[in-house]
């Protein structure tokens, strides 16, 4: 097999959630660039048009609020009307910055129904089809963030721990069938979901901020930079495709060094 065929996606079917922007939308265009056609499911109908022109003909998109299951069971449902479900990523996600005694009851279900609950019922949906099938590689977004305990992100963190621990129990019971499942956990890349810490009341980045949030960011990476949406579309790619048909139940930081395990 040549070098490039390893990661080719060709005459494969992938699920992306969270495809409407930021890392969904950079992964669902590359896997579409690696020759699969992409199913895309986000709650943002006009991002998830805009991501689904951006692809083409190889796009299909459906609204997806990823919190609830009956949508998430609907998204592979549109899968499999193209015949199989190879790759299913589940991206979206959400931060909901709040100091940890100020959690209120609500935004904590609202976090772990779309950061934890979504990525169970996604996996578990595609798991049904791949075992079947007999081959699949299930991709979950953790973060950096599960094991670096960033101030005012302890709900976020602790769900973002769990998607690592679900998705290393899905790489046990369905690696008999063919089915792989693995993490990628990002550092900072600069996304609408990441820059919260850095907004006005009215939405508007604050420049001044945005400048000492990113150096701060450069300066605790060893590599001395921020990651970008490509950075980690192209460590999911890897993940998608045959080139790691031996990697299972793992958790690939793609954070510049932040940290290192």
């Amino acid at each position: 097999m040549a070098v490039m065929d390893g990661f080719s996606l060709a005459g494969r079917v992938a699920v992306v959630t969270g495809a409407a922007s930021g890392i969904g939308r950079q992964t669902a265009q590359t896997f579409a660039e690696a020759g699969a056609r992409v199913v895309l499911g986000d709650v943002d109908e006009a991002g998830l048009a805009e991501t689904a022109g951006m692809i083409g003909a190889a796009a299909v998109p459906l609204r997806t609020d990823v919190s609830r299951r009956a949508d998430v069971d609907a998204l592979a449902a549109k899968a499999l009307e193209l015949g199989r479900i190879d790759v299913w990523a589940n991206v979206a996600g959400t931060a909901g910055p709040c100091p940890m005694l100020d959690v209120t009851e609500e935004l904590l279900d609202r976090i772990i129904a779309i950061n934890l609950k979504s990525v169970f019922w996604g996996s578990t949906a595609a798991a049904r089809v791949m075992k079947e099938q007999g081959s699949g590689s299930i991709i979950n977004i953790s973060s950096t963030g599960a094991v670096s305990a960033p101030p005012n992100l302890s709900v976020y963190a602790m769900t973002k721990s769990g998607v690592s621990a679900v998705t290393r129990n899905i790489a046990r019971e369905m690696g008999p069938f063919g089915v792989r499942a693995n993490t990628v956990s990002p550092g900072f890349v600069e996304t609408p979901l990441a820059t919260w810490s850095y907004r006005n009341p009215d939405g508007t980045l604050d420049e001044a901020k945005r400048a000492d949030a990113l150096r701060l960011r450069r300066g605790a990476a060893p590599l001395g930079i921020i990651g970008e949406p490509t950075d980690i579309a192209y460590a999911m790619l890897y993940l998608a495709s045959d080139a790691s048909r031996f990697v299972t139940g793992q958790n690939l930081y793609v954070n510049g060094g932040v940290t290192m395990d």
